[in-house]
C-alpha cells in the first residue's frame, strides 16, 4: 500500500478560491494560482534574505490539476539554493478540495527570486 503523498516544505501561505477568479466553467485561472505561489516565494525569500526581494524567473511548472471555487489553496515553499544575490525555492500548490476535504498537489514550479538594496540594486544574502 502507497502512503497519500505529502507536501514537502513550509506552509508560507492559505488562500480560498472565489467566484471572482474563475472562468465560467468554475476552474480557477491558472495566472492566479502561480501569483498565489508567487507571493509565497516573495514572502519566504525575504525572509530569508532580510530584504526586499524580485521575482527573477519561474521554471518546470506545470498544471496537473484544476483548482475549483471554494477550493483552499494552500502554497509551500522549500529553499533550494541561496547563491550571492539570488534564492532558488521550490514551490508547491496544494488545494483541499471544499467538498471532499481531501489535499491533492495542483501544480509546482522553481521560482529564483532576487535581493534588493534600498536603490533597488542586487544585493548579497547573507549568510545564515
Amino acid at each position: 500500500m502507497t502512503e497519500d503523498p505529502k507536501p514537502k516544505g513550509t506552509l508560507t501561505l492559505r488562500t480560498m478560491a472565489m467566484p471572482a477568479d474563475a472562468n465560467p466553467a468554475g476552474d480557477i485561472f491558472g495566472g492566479w494560482v502561480m501569483a498565489q505561489m508567487d507571493l509565497a516565494s516573495g514572502i519566504s525569500a525575504a525572509e530569508r534574505a532580510k530584504a526586499r526581494v524580485v521575482t527573477a524567473a519561474v521554471k518546470e511548472m506545470a498544471f496537473a490539476l484544476p483548482v475549483k471555487i471554494g477550493d483552499t489553496l494552500s502554497i509551500y515553499t522549500e529553499i533550494e539554493r541561496v547563491g550571492r544575490t539570488s534564492i532558488t525555492l521550490g514551490i508547491e500548490a496544494w488545494a483541499t478540495r471544499a467538498r471532499y476535504n481531501k489535499m491533492e498537489k495542483v501544480t509546482a514550479g522553481t521560482f529564483i527570486m532576487v535581493a534588493l538594496d534600498e536603490n533597488g540594486q542586487p544585493k548579497p544574502v547573507p549568510a545564515e
